[in-house]
């Protein structure tokens, strides 16, 4: 164990041991407080969060607010085992892992191992998932496979927001933010009632912020903000058992490219040296000199409307409808290897649009509660994509030209039927079984064509246009939870998840035109949940084991081009293999007195590779099993505390902080080099410490707020992702997380 985190858990000791004194001196206090409970529907059926025999972690929208979180990024930290950060090389996608189980590519071809949802509604791209946090109610975090439960695709788990439903009372919202890098961020939100039966609520955010990476020679800026987002929502109540609600979001992202640092020399196809890069490599400065002939753009575009209805049948029994539609569009220009020279730059163009259906029975009486449906997804993606690459094929075609561009359509039908029963077999003892079957198909078509101009015999077309793709899979879920006191839930739980396969939508010739088949991951989860001191201590904590199955690996290599006779990348995706993950989690809030809070959520995960099957690690009998998994930090800490100081006149301060860890990780799957156990140092980050803190201001009503917040206060300097195409010029970039940062924030409620 490295220093760092001997002083953390040594820091948080003695955290917990003076919060334990502080309770038991104040145990016998007058003034009785309680932590805030969440109610949540991670059973897709309302329920404590502290009665779900599942790990799930709830935020509501007033928590949310108060820690100063701006995204769903914001949540880095705090929930156990969880890695959400910006995708590599794009403003608008997310990477998601948790328990190490994600997908961090937002190539079009590849779903997503975390299921997002909002307002119930399944995205299927990663792409329009950095969500600004608006008007909402709450955010819940669902730990491991919820395949019984789940749309699609959440083999690793579930991020679920939700938004807040207009009310037959008024309500209003408005707050100005403004902070470094000329951050502005200016929110509004208002809802009230039409008719007694009928309520409306719209909300919208203008977030603006200049780039914390420039151009030295250019001055130029890049991973900068620029976002624009509206929602509308229609609540409509025609009857004491018919609810209806109409919503309506549209949101648009300008942003500059999204840059990084070359963590390595980089090559041409005849071992010609490109860009020099310094060993070993100098701390970033947040400067990096890109592509000059790349458009420092990365536009998206996003809109969609849903209607949710419930329908009360009966006391017991209740209809669900979800029917939604999206629709999605992006220009993203990527400059892969992060350097003056035209090494390999990218645009990736995306038109998607998806259709889905989802009917739900929900059936409560007695010791029974059931909750059964019917699902339907109907997904088409358009991808146009032109790669630049002039730079790397050597001194003779210099400056030649050199374009590849590829043109893909995806249709994706899904369909699902699923049943989930439980069962009280006395008041304390709960039986719950689950089961969903789902089938999907998958029409791939693909064009690639390659212009060359100084040897035009390069020059060529490869259509691929592979069989339908047809996957099914049955997941089953198995659990039973005791209620040993009032206080204190027992569980032990069974998921399966699964994730369907596909098509390797980067394939530039026959032998990458691979089909890869999909995962499974079965789970194993041991868990207690209490809460004690008259509700003000909760305290929180899960074990598992999961047994992660055919993993798709994006893998790179090289082969040598019979016209050029110089090596040409092959990329390709394979199901490499098992994982072997198990790890404990725990999470803690106490309020010791009303003014004073803290909070620590505790994650340990030892993901290891069981097979990873790679034939060209012929030094290692063709496995690559010694190699460190992505995204799997063995720790994720954070420590939080909030205190409340009151001022005469009924007025107060709050005064917050936060101290973040993470351990070593690798943030690439790729992190060795072909045929070698020598990690490569550029794709992988040390443990690092985070530093955030809060003064807010409020005015005795609570209704006025002004509040400054820090984040990242020692200005670590520190990677988050990775992009590694080492077969392609030895491109291995790394992406970094913001340096220092501090805003005001001024917020008004009525």
């Amino acid at each position: 164990m490295n220093r760092i985190m001997k002083s953390v858990l040594l820091a948080g000791a003695a955290w917990s041991a003076a919060s334990s004194m502080t309770m038991a001196q104040d145990a016998q206090s007058d003034e009785q407080t309680t932590v805030e409970d969440i109610v949540v529907t991670a059973r897709r059926t309302e329920e404590s969060v502290q009665t779900v025999p599942l790990a799930v972690s709830a935020f509501s929208g007033e928590s949310l607010e108060r820690r100063g979180a701006q995204q769903v990024l914001d949540l880095q930290g705090a929930v156990p085992n969880l890695n959400i950060v910006q995708g590599r090389g794009s403003s608008n996608a997310t990477n998601i892992y948790i328990r190490g189980v994600g997908q961090p590519d937002a190539l079009q071809t590849f779903d997503p191992a975390v299921g997002v949802y909002v307002d119930d509604v399944y995205y299927s791209r990663i792409r329009g998932t950095q969500f600004d946090l608006l008007d909402l109610e709450r955010v819940e975090v669902l730990r491991g496979p919820q395949g019984t439960l789940y749309g699609k695709n959440t083999i690793g788990g579930a991020l679920k927001l939700v938004s807040r439903r207009p009310g037959q009372e008024w309500r209003g919202r408005g707050s100005v933010a403004y902070g470094d890098y000329n951050m502005i961020d200016v929110q509004g939100a208002v809802s009230g009632p039409i008719t007694d039966q009928l309520a409306f609520g719209l909300s919208a955010l203008r977030s603006t912020r200049d780039g914390y990476v420039t151009n030295p020679v250019t001055g130029a800026e890049y991973n900068d903000k620029d976002s624009t987002a509206v929602r509308g929502t229609l609540a409509w109540d025609p009857a004491d058992n018919l609810r209806i609600d109409i919503i309506a979001d549209y949101s648009n992202d300008d942003a500059g490219l999204t840059v990084g640092q070359a963590t390595n020399s980089l090559v041409g196809s005849s071992g010609q040296t490109i860009v020099a890069v310094p060993s070993p490599l100098p701390e970033y400065n947040f400067q990096t000199v890109v592509d000059p002939g790349l458009p420092n753009s990365t536009r998206l575009e996003s809109r969609g409307i849903s209607a949710n209805i419930a329908w009360d049948i009966s006391d017991s029994l209740t209809l669900r409808s979800i029917t939604a539609y999206r629709k999605l569009n992006t220009d993203d220009y990527i400059d892969f290897d992060a350097t003056a020279r035209e090494v390999t730059s990218a645009l990736v163009a995306v038109d998607q649009d998806q259709v889905s259906q989802e009917f739900q029975l929900n059936y409560t009486s007695g010791p029974i509660s059931a909750v059964g449906g019917l699902y339907y997804l109907k997904e088409n993606v358009d991808s146009h994509q032109e790669a630049y690459a002039d730079d790397l094929l050597g001194a003779l075609f210099l400056n030649s030209g050199f374009l590849r561009t590829v043109d893909d359509t995806l249709e994706t039908t899904s369909k699902a039927v699923y049943a989930n029963l439980t069962y009280s077999v006395t008041d304390q003892l709960r039986l719950s079984g689950g089961v969903r079957y789902t089938e999907e198909e998958k029409d791939y078509v693909r064009t690639t064509s390659t212009f060359f101009s100084a040897l035009p015999a390069f020059n060529a077309t490869f259509p691929f246009r592979p069989p339908v793709a047809e996957y099914d899979d049955t997941s089953v879920m198995l659990s039973a939870d005791y209620q040993i006191t009032p206080d204190v839930l027992a569980y032990a739980r069974f998921a399966q998840g699964f994730k369907s396969g596909g098509y390797n939508g980067r394939a530039n010739s026959a032998a990458e035109a691979t089909e890869y088949a999909p995962e499974t991951a079965d789970t194993y989860e041991i868990g207690v949940k209490t809460t004690s001191m008259d509700g003000r201590l909760r305290l929180n904590g899960t074990v598992f084991q999961t047994n992660y199955q055919d993993f798709q690996a994006r893998v790179s290599g090289l082969e040598t081009d019979p016209i050029t006779n110089l090596p040409v990348a092959v990329l390709s995706v394979i199901n490499a293999g098992e994982l072997k993950i198990n790890g404990a989690e725990l999470e803690m809030i106490a309020q010791p007195y009303p003014a004073f809070t803290m909070d620590a959520q505790i994650g340990l995960l030892n993901a290891e590779y069981d097979t990873f099957r790679d034939a060209r690690f012929t030094a290692f009998n063709g496995s690559r099993a010694f190699q460190t998994p992505a995204f799997s930090p063995k720790w994720t800490v954070r420590y939080g505390m909030q205190y409340v100081l009151d001022l005469d006149g009924g007025s107060n301060f709050t005064f917050g902080g936060a101290v973040r860890y993470r351990s070593s990780m690798a943030l690439a799957v790729d992190n060795t080099p072909v045929n070698s156990d020598v990690q490569l140092p550029g794709v992988f980050q040390d443990g690092y410490l985070l530093y955030d803190a809060r003064i807010v201001w409020n005015d005795p009503t609570d209704r006025y707020s002004v509040g400054v917040y820090g984040q990242n206060l020692s200005d670590e300097v520190y990677k988050t992702d990775a992009q590694e195409f080492s077969s392609v010029g030895g491109i291995r970039t790394a992406y970094y997380g913001a340096p220092q940062t501090v805003m005001v924030k001024a917020t008004v409620r009525y």
